[in-house]
């Protein structure tokens, strides 16, 4: 047995999951999801816990009955809590401007580069710092990643776009000569 997919996902008050044939969808007080139903589970949702099962012990049945349980629990997280992600901004002459859908910034190119979101996710500045927020846990780690793909930070000087929590590991530069 899978031991994530065994564990029941917890329905907090206020949401509500339907169970189609081709997908599962969450409501609750931040939004709607819909999560794709995995081949051979099956998700049975009784008072407030959802259980996932699975049809045969294949190795590609317990690797669905697990990935279906955390598909079901983050969206039920994501409609309740929502999900963000902090990205910091290091680098002499690099700016932030804008919010919400889109953000405009100077990241030591010729021109501005601009971003602009996908439906469902904000985009905060303030100061140096981007947060990237939204209820769907894919989207908003997406988002995240395809910003600081624009200017990954560099091992030097540590200068570009990185995670909050995320360590650079610095090199030294080149060793002069005695």
């Amino acid at each position: 047995m899978s031991r994530i997919g065994k564990q029941p996902v917890a329905i907090p008050a206020g949401v509500t999951i339907t169970v189609g044939e081709s997908e599962i969808t969450v409501a609750g007080p931040k939004g709607t999801l819909n999560v794709p139903v995995q081949p051979k589970t099956k998700v049975t949702v009784e008072g407030a816990t959802a259980t996932v099962t699975r049809e045969d012990d294949e190795p590609k049945s317990r690797a669905w009955h697990g990935l279906q349980r955390a598909l079901l629990n983050n969206a039920v997280t994501g409609v309740t809590k929502g999900y963000e992600k902090k990205l910091e901004v290091n680098g002499v002459g690099f700016r932030l401007s804008g919010g919400g859908q889109a953000i405009e910034m100077a990241l030591g190119f010729s021109h501005p580069v601009k971003y602009k979101a996908p439906e469902g996710v904000t985009l905060t500045t303030n100061k140096m710092e981007i947060t990237v927020s939204g209820i769907d846990k894919q989207k908003v780690g997406q988002v995240a990643a395809e910003i600081r793909s624009l200017k990954k930070p560099e091992p030097y000087k540590g200068k570009g776009i990185k995670y909050v929590d995320e360590v650079i590991l610095r090199k030294a530069g080149k060793a002069g000569k005695k």
